[in-house]
């Protein structure tokens, strides 16, 4: 497979496709990845045992070169608009003129027809109501859950042309997938006070002696050991408040362990080094 996506969902999507047993090559333009220099460290992650090479695909060298890879290629993923595709001799139709048997994956920003209006994960995910200000979200939810989706996409269409003996093409376009992860909050699970957004005891972020653990005795059984071990005859929020406060966060995982609950310490992703 071929890839032209910069930054990070091309990258994140490549690797998962590559640890499935894809061969991939990554061609950058001159100027390479911004990612690189953005975090390279994980960039290195994300393409190791990738063929990573650099063309100019607006010069003619580059062009032939493109087309030399393509000519075997069973997949295409490209994160450019649809007119810089268009550009660099990378649309649609010339894609499936000349490559017929080429899966090819757009990663966009939008579904068309508003496939050229810009964003970011930030920007997706604050259209959907991900995003409580004035923090910024602890990670790039809508990037990394469209990576899964341009895997998904690519097996889907290289299963089709199993069927057809033809390539296609198909989007990828991020908001999709912000629009995707929003919908638990949108459907009302996760709003505030809800039964998955602090309205079941069984659920919920409490405080341990030493620092916050996570309680997720969602299902039914989960639910009524939890009650049973600690003796009640239900669960509400202010008497497992007072319960966890009486240990640290090391001992509840313990207790859980030994008692088959999902029960975990929030983890600071940032700890304070040590004096």
């Amino acid at each position: 497979m071929v890839s032209t996506a910069l930054n990070l969902p091309g990258p994140a999507a490549c690797a998962r496709l590559r640890d499935f047993g894809a061969a991939v090559a990554k061609i950058e333009p001159p100027s390479g990845d911004p990612f690189e220099q953005f975090c390279p460290v994980w960039y290195a992650s994300l393409h190791a045992g990738l063929e990573v090479g650099r063309l100019d695909l607006k010069s003619d060298v580059g062009r032939h070169a493109m087309s030399k890879l393509l000519e075997r290629a069973d997949i295409l993923v490209t994160a450019q608009r649809a007119s810089a595709l268009a550009r660099l001799g990378l649309d649609r139709e010339r894609l499936a003129a000349s490559y017929p048997k080429l899966c090819h994956v757009a990663i966009t920003g939008h579904a068309p027809p508003e496939d050229e209006v810009p964003g970011h994960d930030l920007t997706y995910l604050a259209a959907h109501g991900l995003v409580s200000p004035p923090a910024l979200p602890r990670t790039l939810f809508a990037d990394m859950a469209g990576a899964e989706r341009v895997v998904s996409t690519a097996l889907a269409l290289v299963i089709a042309r199993g069927r057809t003996g033809k390539g296609d093409a198909a989007f990828a376009p991020l908001a999709e997938a912000a629009a995707a992860l929003a919908q638990p909050l949108h459907e009302g699970l996760t709003r505030p006070g809800a039964l998955l957004g602090g309205g079941f005891a069984g659920y919920n972020i409490y405080a341990a002696r030493d620092a916050w653990i996570a309680v997720a005795a969602l299902e039914p059984h989960f639910a009524k050991r939890l009650a049973e071990r600690f003796a009640l005859r239900e669960l509400t929020i202010d008497t497992l408040r007072e319960l966890f406060a009486a240990h640290d966060s090391a001992y509840w995982e313990e207790w859980a362990r030994k008692n088959d609950l999902p029960i975990v310490a929030v983890r600071d992703p940032f700890p304070s080094p040590r004096n």
